[in-house]
C-alpha cells in the first residue's frame, strides 16, 4: 500500500505543482469570464496544457530516468556471451514484432524484474536485472523480453501518458467547476471566485486525482494481459507461462515508483488490486491457458 500510495501521491503532487504555478502567474484568471462565470473553453485549455505537460515530459525522459533510477548499463558492446546471447535475442524479436532495435541494458538487482521504457517504439529501451538472468532458464528469459517488446510493439508507454493526461485534464476541469458551483450556490459569491472556489478545488482535485488513478490503473493491468499475449505468439505460451509461473515463486523486489508499471512483475488482489499496474501472476497464467 506504501508504493500505491507514493504512486498515486507524485501524480496528485504534480498536478498541484502545475496549478499552483499557473495560479501565482495569473493564468487561472482566465477562467473567470468577466469575473461572472468559468469561461469553458479557457478552462479545457488551461486544463489540458497542465494535464498533459507532466505526462509527455516524464515520457520524454524515461529512458534517461529509467537508466539513472535503476543504474542500468546499456550493452553497447557485448563483452560476454550472456550479453551477446540477450542482444541478439531482443534483436531477433524486435525484427518479429517489426519494431526498431531497442536499447538492451542490464542493471544490478538480486530480485528477478525487467521493463520496457521509451517515447518512441523505433527507440526504446529494455533492461533486465541480474537476478533475472540469474534465476531463469534461457527460455524462461526469453519470454519475459518478448514480453517487453510486445510493450513497445504496442506502443503502451504513449498510449499511459496519453491516457494520463486526458484523466489529469478531467480531474483539473470537474475540480474548477465544482468549486465555481459551491461558491456560487453555497457560498452565494456573484462576482469573481471568494476563497471557497480555491479551497473546494483542491479538496475535488486531490479526491478525484485519487479515484481517477483507478482508472489509469485498469488500463494498465490490461495492457500487461495484451503484453503476455503477444509474447505467446512471439515465442509460445508455454514459454510465457513458465516465465510467469517462475516470477510467482520468487519474492521480486518492486522496481522505483516510477518505473513499476512498467516491470514484468505481478500484483495483489483484494482492494489494492484496484490500485495495482499489473494484475495478479495466477490471473495472467489463466489468461495465457485460456487463449491458447
Amino acid at each position: 500500500m506504501k508504493r500505491i500510495m507514493l504512486f498515486v501521491g507524485t501524480n496528485i503532487a504534480v498536478l498541484a505543482v502545475l496549478s499552483m504555478t499557473m495560479r501565482l502567474l495569473g493564468i487561472e484568471s482566465l477562467l473567470d469570464e468577466q469575473g461572472v462565470g468559468l469561461d469553458m473553453n479557457a478552462l479545457l485549455i488551461y486544463a489540458a496544457v497542465i494535464g498533459f505537460s507532466g505526462s509527455i515530459i516524464s515520457l520524454l525522459i524515461s529512458k534517461w530516468t529509467a537508466k539513472h533510477l535503476t543504474g542500468a548499463k546499456v550493452i553497447e558492446t557485448p563483452q560476454n556471451d550472456t550479453e551477446r546471447w540477450l542482444v541478439s535475442t531482443v534483436s531477433r524479436l524486435a525484427q518479429k514484432a517489426n519494431i526498431g532495435m531497442p536499447d538492451v541494458a542490464v542493471y544490478n538487482s538480486p530480485q528477478p524484474n525487467a521493463f520496457a521504457t521509451g517515447a518512441n517504439k523505433n527507440k526504446a529501451l529494455v533492461a533486465v536485472s541480474t537476478g533475472l538472468m540469474q534465476s531463469m532458464t534461457q527460455d524462461e528469459v526469453e519470454a519475459v523480453l518478448a514480453h517487453e517488446v510486445s510493450h513497445i510493439a504496442n506502443g503502451d508507454m504513449i498510449t499511459m501518458a496519453l491516457i494520463q493526461g486526458v484523466v489529469n485534464t478531467f480531474v483539473i476541469v470537474l475540480s474548477r467547476v465544482i468549486g465555481h458551483l459551491v461558491d456560487r450556490t453555497v457560498f452565494k459569491v456573484e462576482r469573481g471566485h471568494g476563497p471557497a472556489f480555491w479551497i473546494t478545488s483542491i479538496i475535488a482535485e486531490l479526491i478525484l486525482g485519487f479515484l481517477a488513478s483507478i482508472i489509469v490503473m485498469w488500463f494498465s493491468r490490461q495492457r500487461e494481459y495484451r503484453a503476455d499475449a503477444g509474447a505467446a505468439s512471439l515465442v509460445g505460451a508455454p514459454k510465457m507461462i513458465a516465465a510467469l509461473q517462475r516470477l510467482a515463486g520468487t519474492s521480486t523486489e518492486p522496481l522505483p515508483d516510477q518505473l513499476h508499471a512498467m516491470g514484468i512483475s505481478g500484483g495483489q488482489g483484494g482492494l489494492s488490486a484496484l490500485f495495482m499496474t499489473h494484475p495478479p501472476l495466477e490471473e495472467r497464467i489463466k489468461a495465457l491457458r485460456t487463449q491458447g
